[in-house]
């Protein structure tokens, strides 16, 4: 296995995709708001570039903090013993450098916004943002609304994109965006973390299954998918210059997919989890990116 793969291992790169179709989607919303023809100009396209870049690293270097920070818990627990840092396939020292310079290029794509367009917004929240994204990982040791606070880090995908893009538009569409997102990830989040019930038990972890047990979580994790369909039909109404038809039978194919996903895990059955987890939520996002997109390309 090459560096890079173990890299992409360490931060699991693939499960990029949850949070990039809505980031994506505010961007092209943003460019449409902008002004008429924008999205089809080569400084918009520019700024799509930077936006891709800014979610791969901050994603990356949020996640390669998370592994380092709870080393110790990861080698104890069976679930993820298997893990680049766990095997030696990767050192402590070699994640550290690979969190840096996530930071750094974070840094600069932010900084380029400044450079390039003279939006100053994306260089002056990126500190503090990546420094609250890092430090979600600490969470689980003292509250159980950690996969809450998972959602409003991936959430700030939406609105992020859409003040690097076009600032002086920004509104509620976006941060409505931003709380589908929230409230979809704490919902799968949940679901994710019956599997460590026992285990978060034991050592003194906080979830929301290990507080109210597998059937509350699960009806909390409900209600929440329930909020985050709500949530992007409001988005269609506050953005209905710019998403049509495609983009509602987006939403209504996300939440059939939604429900498949809840009906995959029961109170007492937790052996579907993994395919309820990426499988669905991998269909879920990508689904509701590409229709909303597609609207704004067409619209």
């Amino acid at each position: 296995m090459t560096r890079l793969a173990k890299y992409a291992r360490l931060v699991k790169f693939s499960h990029t995709v949850f949070a990039l179709p809505f980031a994506l989607l505010a961007t092209f919303l943003a460019g449409a708001s902008h002004e008429v023809g924008y999205v089809h100009t080569a400084p918009f396209w520019g700024k799509l570039g930077l936006v891709l870049v800014c979610m791969a690293s901050a994603r990356s270097a949020a996640m390669a903090f998370n592994r380092i920070v709870d080393f110790r818990i990861d080698a104890a627990n069976p679930r993820t013993a298997d893990r680049p840092l766990q095997t030696g396939q990767l050192s402590l020292k070699h994640a550290g450098y690979f969190y840096a310079g996530c930071w750094a290029v974070f840094l600069a794509a932010c900084g380029a916004f400044g450079a390039l367009w003279g939006n100053y917004w994306p260089i002056a929240l990126a500190a503090p943002l990546l420094a609250g994204l890092s430090l979600y990982s600490l969470t689980k040791r003292f509250t159980a609304v950690c996969h809450l606070l998972l959602g409003a880090a991936l959430g700030l995908a939406a609105p992020g994109a859409w003040l690097a893009v076009s600032p002086q538009t920004f509104g509620w569409t976006s941060i409505v965006l931003g709380a589908a997102v929230l409230c979809w990830v704490g919902g799968f989040d949940i679901l994710y973390s019956l599997q460590d019930i026992r285990f978060d038990l034991a050592h003194g972890l906080h979830s929301i299954p290990a507080a109210l047990g597998p059937a509350n979580a699960l009806w909390i994790s409900r209600s929440l998918h329930l909020t985050c369909v709500t949530c992007l039909l409001a988005t269609w109404r506050l953005a209905a210059t710019h998403l049509g038809r495609i983009y509602l039978a987006g939403v209504a194919a996300a939440a059939m997919v939604l429900l498949i996903e809840q009906m995959l895990v029961s109170p007492r059955n937790f052996s579907r989890v993994n395919v309820a987890f990426f499988t669905c939520n991998g269909v879920v996002s990508v689904l509701l990116g590409a229709a909303g997109i597609a609207d704004v390309l067409t619209t």
